[in-house]
């Protein structure tokens, strides 16, 4: 992988941290990853770092094998025109994560056989800690093996249908939101306990990464590690309890399906 140049077409947010995390994961250097942007001196910082940078589109679909498409799904079509004449289905393999566009639309806009893979990660890539699912139609095993790699050093990586795609955008890159939240809320909580604002999110914060940690460390379910800290008449049953009668799990759960219903009733 280190030896093939990527072009980020769409030097955004999601662009850049894609862009970062793999250099920092050591899959290529900053001078094989060629970034695009319409108003480059946006990014021109990152020419410090020594990525490559160019409002040209074209020249950076030639000189590169991967081609990541980091746009907004308004701005697609015109990219795949632009684009499209330049694409080789035996040198390029894209790589979309472009929220709700099918592999179908990708190709049947290209018209050319060019392998697609879609990536849903979410902007924990950008420190080597994304979860990001993946799915193809038309690559090859070794293909899809590749861009696996690449994202499995970006934190990990899931292999889904097609379909599950919309689901995935929900509970992954849009659940960042989501826990977020939870950490906001109980930084609250512990600020009226009597900690401070810093204290109480960095109390927030470790104890959710130590949650998650052990499940991915047990191979656990959820209720197995709150029995492990649940005593009789104890003051954590207590508390679960209580976010229980508040409606916790079954907000959270609504939040999750509201959010999938949306993005199903967003058109392109």
């Amino acid at each position: 992988m280190a030896a093939k140049k990527i072009a980020v077409l769409g030097g955004g947010n999601l662009g850049i941290a894609i862009a970062k995390g793999i250099v920092n994961a050591g899959q290529a250097s900053a001078s094989d990853i060629i970034i695009t942007r319409r108003n480059i001196v946006k990014i021109t910082r990152l020419k410090k770092e020594k990525f490559v940078l160019t409002t040209d589109n074209v020249a950076a679909v030639r000189e590169a094998s991967i081609i990541m498409l980091c746009v907004q799904p308004k701005q697609l079509a015109g990219l795949l025109a632009e684009i499209g004449s330049t694409l080789q289905a035996k040198k390029h393999i894209l790589v979309s994560t472009i929220t709700g566009v099918a592999i179908d639309e990708i190709t049947s806009q290209l018209g050319k056989p060019v392998p697609v893979v879609r990536a849903i990660p979410n902007t924990a890539i950008a420190i080597g800690a994304s979860m990001t699912c993946i799915c193809t139609k038309d690559a090859t095993d070794k293909q899809l093996s590749d861009i696996r790699k690449l994202f499995d050093a970006l934190g990990e990586t899931l292999i889904i249908e097609e379909h599950l795609m919309k689901a995935a955008t929900v509970l992954a890159a849009s659940g960042i939101a989501f826990f977020m939240r939870y950490l906001r809320a109980a930084t609250q909580g512990g600020i009226q306990l009597g900690f401070d604002a810093e204290e109480s999110q960095l109390i927030a914060a470790q104890t959710a990464k130590g949650a998650a940690l052990l499940l991915a460390a047990n191979d656990s379910h959820p209720e197995l590690e709150i029995d492990k800290v649940t005593t009789p008449q104890g003051c954590t049953i207590a508390g679960l309890n209580e976010m229980e009668h508040q409606g916790l799990s079954s907000a959270l759960i609504k939040g999750i399906v509201t959010s999938f219903d949306k993005i199903n009733s967003i058109k392109k």
